[in-house]
């Protein structure tokens, strides 16, 4: 990768602007955030649901209802529950590793494509399921196409965006993440009122309808210039594609960058083995730490279990709902700020100040509910809708900080030879933790009580200060000349400094 070519914040040498070509392909592109976000939201509202938990969990339901002496912090401690919830995400991890081969092989578009289809196949199985193994086959299938979406989406949409634009682009990923989060805990809100009881149903068939507009949209969407370089030999295609996408004729510049990349990156056989080398730590300590913190914000705990947390402070099944539907909103309209400031004040602030945010909501949740909620009863509906208004702040410093920024920032910071197993990592690593605290979150709720919003806002602190230290500012920095950031840090130039000569001797 040729290196020591700019200046940190250099990217006014590559020519172009915003086109309507790329918002077009990049909005298709990100429908699969939605089909991610959809998941997360409506498997939250359904296992809140009675007529679904009688079906598949009958035992929870059963404590729920009738065992007045358990305790209300582990009313839905349940590892079949948690099973359902979580298998997902261990699917998802398999598969962003072979999403990589694919990606590697035969470039975004097909990855793409496949996350589509195989999503599609487990929306339909779900929403037909006779009994739990149809149920967690489905979820299995969702875990596939969400694995294949996660590790393909994010490169194609930071490969895509002009680079003073790229975290707007980039974060419209986590925002259709949001939309598609809000749409469940909609409908959920909507199906739990039919009287027939098969509303969960409709709940989760529904997940077919963004996972065919991503499977039949893919079919449309354009390769990314650095993937048609890196998958033939005849650069006027990518030349021709650049100059679409940039919206104007002179992009030798920007192609010549990406030619260079290529070159380095066809010498490498085994990125995986490569990514351990000295020279790439600083993205391989990112791309291991920032989804690994970006969990232990305890944000999916929050959106996969929102509603049974809110029934745990009292409030009733309906009011469960509407107040997943409120935090929802909060998370999608701060994630849209985000996008529209990111390019602007930099990732460094946005993750700082929605550390500080989160960190400072989660303790006085804990507070109240320590204060507040005991083994029996429940709590006021004053401090109900107070446990409600600190969630949405909490929820608001997620999605203009970690939220978005927890992919964008590993999905640019990869040189291109290692990029696409930089980028599975990081989705292995992120959907690891999105499993263990998916399925410990209900037992450690049981165990921990109240105290549960203090161990994960500890680790608040622990990333606010990660950041702060560790992470260089990337925004307005070219993708393929992301390296001056790390030889220019005061922590990272010591380990990857020797190596940037090296560098740029490979370069051709």
């Amino acid at each position: 990768m040729a290196v020591g070519l700019a200046v940190a914040g250099e990217a006014g040498q590559y020519n172009g602007r915003m086109t309507p070509f790329v918002i077009l392909s990049c909005m298709m592109a990100a429908t699969g955030g939605v089909i991610f976000g959809y998941d997360i939201g409506i498997s939250g509202g359904v296992t809140s649901m009675e007529p679904f938990l009688k079906k598949f969990f009958p035992e929870v339901n059963t404590k729920m209802k009738s065992d007045t002496k358990i305790s209300n912090y582990c009313k839905f401690d349940s590892e079949l529950l948690t099973s359902f919830t979580s298998s997902l995400y261990i699917a998802g991890l398999v598969a962003s590793l072979f999403a990589s081969l694919v990606t590697r092989a035969y470039g975004r578009k097909p990855s793409i494509l496949a996350g589509g289809a195989a999503f599609l196949a487990g929306s339909a199985l779900n929403g037909a399921a006779m009994n739990i193994y149809m149920l967690i086959l489905g979820r299995v299938l969702l875990g596939v196409g969400v694995g294949f979406g996660n590790q393909a989406v994010p490169l194609y949409l930071s490969e895509m965006a002009p680079p003073k634009y790229r975290g707007a682009i980039n974060n419209g990923f986590q925002f259709s993440v949001g939309i598609g989060a809000l749409s469940a805990n909609l409908i959920n809100y909507g199906t739990e009122k039919i009287k027939g009881g098969w509303g969960w149903r409709i709940s989760l068939a529904l997940a077919a309808v963004p996972a065919s507009v991503l499977t039949l949209g893919a079919f449309f969407l354009p390769e990314t210039p650095n993937s048609l370089i890196q998958h033939s030999a005849d650069h006027q295609t990518a030349k021709l594609m650049l100059q679409r996408i940039r919206g104007v004729d002179d992009v030798q510049v920007e192609l010549d960058d990406l030619i260079k990349a290529n070159n380095i990156s066809k010498n490498m056989k085994h990125p995986f083995k490569k990514i351990l080398e000295r020279k790439y730590r600083p993205q391989l300590v990112m791309a291991i730490a920032i989804p690994f913190f970006q969990q232990v914000t305890g944000i999916n705990v929050i959106a996969f279990y929102a509603p049974i947390l809110f029934r745990t402070v009292g409030l009733g099944e309906s009011a469960s709902l509407l107040s997943s539907v409120m935090t929802g909103v909060v998370g999608t309209i701060s994630t849209f700020i985000s996008m529209l400031i990111v390019d602007k004040f930099g990732r460094r602030a946005l993750f700082l100040a929605g550390g500080i945010q989160m960190l400072v909501s989660q303790i006085m949740v804990g507070g109240v509910m320590a204060a507040q909620l005991g083994d029996h009863g429940g709590v006021s509906k004053g401090y109900a809708y107070l446990v409600l208004v600190l969630i949405c702040i909490y929820v608001a410093g997620f999605g203009w900080s970690w939220g978005p920024l927890g992919w964008l920032v590993p999905s640019e910071i990869f040189p291109l030879e290692i990029r696409s197993a930089g980028q599975s990592i990081n989705v292995v690593v992120n959907f690891l933790f999105t499993f263990i605290v998916a399925q410990t979150f209900l037992a450690m709720l049981c165990h921990f009580k109240a105290g549960i919003f203090f161990f994960f806002g500890g680790w608040g602190v622990v990333m606010t200060l990660f950041v702060y230290l560790f992470l260089p500012e990337t925004k307005n920095v070219p993708i393929e000349k992301m390296e001056i950031v790390w030889q220019e840090h005061w922590f990272w130039r010591r380990i990857v400094g020797d190596f940037s000569k090296d560098t740029k001797m490979e370069a051709p």
